[in-house]
């Protein structure tokens, strides 16, 4: 059986057929009869090149959490898929906790002031021990996290040990890891009362600019949001247009419909919206024990971990 494994990632693997390829160029004819093909990094047009290309194909597995660019690349029905998820609980959760002290403790504004050699006094200094009309600490904060699943898990009990209350909204309604979870529906009664929208969406065709102006509409002035999920899930002129408008306080976004974020976007230039370049994962944890597991229960004929519903 022959792997091919991609050199955007150091993997800890003694396998029988493993071949590393490069994760940006055309796979080599040679490796056209690959049996199982492992993607970290490839550009789109490269992973539609292998779906067009690879015929003996019976397994992709795929390290990022969300599966949507691999689905979308045109592997044959009968190929499985498996994805990442598991792989960036804590990665995304590190990213997301920093965005979120960083909009509370207003870093984006203090790195603009050193940047230009200003002692920003109204920022620092005595400062009140409740500001309901601001968000300022995780300290009696409302979070919200819509999309509740195993980075969602990870992030939850450390903005509760910070002092936050946290509620999930997932498809399905309960309890989930010790957490409230409501589903969509619910928005329009628990958003006024919320001080942070977290959004850790999937890239589906439900998800599609789901957070919008209606969503927007519903958040307090001083409410932020954060988006670490995907760029599609959320819909951009409408949070311009909020955050411009001082509809909502700000936003932390480290997805984008687009990415690279294109230069003329209008997002550079607000003060109150914090951007990183797709930053919050790029470092599968786990990824060896999680190919191993997998090329285990497929040479056995068992389910694999982690399938994609196509």
């Amino acid at each position: 059986m022959k792997v091919l494994l991609p050199d955007s990632v150091e993997l800890d693997l003694t396998l029988d057929g493993a071949v590393v390829y490069q994760v940006g160029k055309p796979i080599p004819d040679e490796h056209r009869d690959a049996d199982v093909l492992v993607i970290w990094g490839n550009p789109p047009d490269m992973i539609a090149d292998a779906a067009r290309r690879l015929k003996s194909l019976r397994w992709v597995q795929t390290l990022s959490a969300g599966p949507d660019a691999v689905v979308q690349a045109g592997f044959a029905p009968d190929v499985l898929i498996t994805c990442g998820i598991g792989l960036h609980d804590q990665t995304v959760t590190e990213h997301t906790l920093a965005m979120v002290l960083a909009a509370a403790r207003r870093l984006h504004l203090l790195v603009r002031a050193q940047i230009g050699h200003r002692w920003a006094e109204e920022l620092g200094g005595i400062q009140p021990v409740r500001e309901p009309a601001l968000f300022r600490t995780l300290r009696d904060a409302n979070v919200v996290i819509w999309g509740f699943g195993g980075i969602a898990a990870t992030l939850a009990p450390i903005l509760t040990t910070l002092g936050a209350t946290v509620t999930g909204v997932a498809r399905s309604a309960g309890e989930r890891h010790g957490f409230p979870v409501v589903t969509a529906a619910d928005l329009p009664d628990l958003l006024p009362a919320t001080d942070l929208l977290i959004s850790i969406l999937p890239a589906t065709p439900e998800t599609v600019r789901v957070i919008n102006a209606d969503v927007l509409a519903h958040l307090q002035p001083h409410a932020w949001v954060v988006n670490v999920g995907r760029g599609s899930t959320l819909d951009e002129a409408a949070l311009l247009n909020a955050v411009r408008s001082r509809r909502i306080a700000g936003a932390a976004l480290d997805v984008f419909e687009t990415e690279p974020l294109p230069i003329d976007s209008g997002f550079w230039d607000e003060e109150n919206i914090i951007i990183t370049p797709h930053a919050a994962g790029g470092r599968p944890i786990g990824a060896s024990a999680l190919i191993e597991e997998n090329l285990a229960a497929f040479t056995e004929g068992r389910p694999l971990r982690n399938p994609v519903a196509r």
